[in-house]
C-alpha cells in the first residue's frame, strides 16, 4: 500500500480531519505556556520525530537498521568535535556532523545492502556496537566513557537557543520539516520507486529501477536526519556520552516506528508523541516499563499493522464509499 491512510482524502478535509489538525497544533502550541518540565519533553519528542523520521525513510525501502543510535552517536560527535576543534560555528558544525555521517552510511551501504532480511538487521547491530566501543576506547578525543560536557548551546543569525523554550521553537520547526520531508518525497517518482522496491525488489530492478541505488539513497537520508538530531540533542543536553547511543536507544526508535505506522509520512510523529513522554509516566515502575512496551508492540502488530498513523483508515474508507 502505497498511498498513506492519513493523507487519503486531503482534497476534501472532513470535520474529523480538522480536528486532528487544531489537536495536533494544540499540541503543538501547548509546551510554551507549560511548565519546564513538560518543554523538556516537548523538545525530546521532536528530536525523536527527526531521528525515527530518519529510520521510517530507511523501513519504507525494505530494510530495518538495528544500529540507528550509531548514526545519531556520529553526527552528535561530529558536530561536537567540529566546533571544539576547529572553532566552528552551530551551522557549520552541524552540517559536518551530517556530511560525515552520509559518507559513513555511503560506505556502510555500499557494502552491506545486499544482504536481506535478519542479515541487514545483525550486521547494523555489529556496526552499531562498533561505534559505541570506539567512542568508549577513544578518550583522547571522544572523552571515552565520561563523554564530553560543556558543549555550547545551538545560536543562528545572533539568536541563541539557551533556554528550554527557545530550543523548543528550533526542535519543533526541524521535526515538522523533516515531516514535510517525507511527505514531499512520498509524492515524487522516487517515493514511488522507493515503494516499489520495497514491495518486490526484483520486479523493480526488472522494470529498470536500480534498487541497491535507491535504497542507499534511503539509508543516506535516513542517517542524514538522523545525524542532525544527534547534533542538535548535543547542543540541547549539553552532553554526550558512548552509552546515550546504546542497542537500547535504537530498539525505542524501531518501537516508535513500528507502533506510530511504518509506512506513514506520520508515523515518526505519532509514535515519538506516545511513547516519549511514557518513561516519565512509569518512572515509578522501572520493571514494568519493558513489559509495557513489549505488550503494546505484540497488540499493534496484531491489531493495528499499519499503526496507530491506520487508524482513520476504515473511517476513510467508509466515507469514500457513502460519497460514491
Amino acid at each position: 500500500m502505497t498511498v498513506l491512510s492519513l493523507e487519503a482524502g486531503m482534497a476534501r478535509p472532513a470535520p474529523v480531519q480538522w480536528l486532528l489538525w487544531l489537536a495536533l497544533a494544540a499540541a503543538a502550541v501547548t509546551p510554551w505556556f507549560a511548565g519546564p518540565f513538560v518543554q523538556h519533553l516537548a523538545v525530546l519528542t521532536c528530536l525523536n520525530v527527526l531521528i525515527v523520521n530518519g529510520l521510517a525513510l530507511i523501513a519504507r525501502c525494505g530494510q530495518l537498521s538495528l544500529g540507528h543510535a550509531a548514526f545519531v552517536a556520529v553526527g552528535a560527535y561530529g558536530s561536537v568535535l567540529a566546533a571544539r576543534h576547529l572553532g566552528w560555528s552551530f551551522l557549520p558544525a552541524t552540517l559536518a556532523g551530517v556530511a560525515i555521517t552520509a559518507v559513513v552510511a555511503l560506505a556502510l551501504g555500499a557494502i552491506i545492502l545486499r544482504l536481506k532480511g535478519v542479515y541487514f538487521v545483525l550486521v547494523t547491530f555489529a556496526f552499531g556496537e562498533l561505534v559505541r566501543l570506539a567512542l568508549l576506547d577513544g578518550a583522547s578525543w571522544s572523552g571515552g566513557a565520561n563523554g564530553i560536557a560543556g558543549i555550547l548551546p545551538a545560536e543562528l543569525a545572533g539568536w541563541v537557543f539557551d533556554s528550554r523554550a527557545s530550543f523548543y521553537g528550533l526542535a519543533l520547526a526541524v521535526a515538522l520539516g523533516s515531516v514535510a520531508l517525507l511527505a514531499a518525497v512520498a509524492r515524487r517518482p522516487f517515493g514511488h520507486a522507493i515503494d516499489a522496491v520495497a514491495e518486490n525488489p526484483a520486479l523493480a530492478e526488472s522494470t529498470g529501477l536500480s534498487v541497491q541505488r535507491i535504497q542507499l539513497c534511503s539509508l543516506v537520508g535516513g542517517c542524514a536526519l538522523a545525524a542532525a538530531g544527534g547534533a542538535l540533542q548535543a547542543r540541547y543536553v549539553g552532553y554526550v556520552s558512548p552509552e546515550s547511543f546504546n542497542a537500547s536507544i535504537s530498539i525505542s526508535f524501531i518501537i516508535m516506528l513500528v507502533i506510530g505506522g511504518r509506512r506513514s509520512v506520520w508515523g515518526g510523529l505519532i509514535g515519538a508523541m506516545v511513547l516519549t513522554p511514557l518513561p516519565e509516566l512509569f518512572r515509578g515502575a522501572v520493571q514494568t516499563q519493558h513489559i509495557f512496551y513489549g505488550a503494546a508492540l505484540i497488540l499493534i502488530l496484531r491489531f493495528l499493522p499499519a499503526g496507530l498513523a491506520g487508524l482513520p483508515g476504515p473511517w476513510q474508507a467508509r466515507r469514500r464509499k457513502e460519497s460514491q
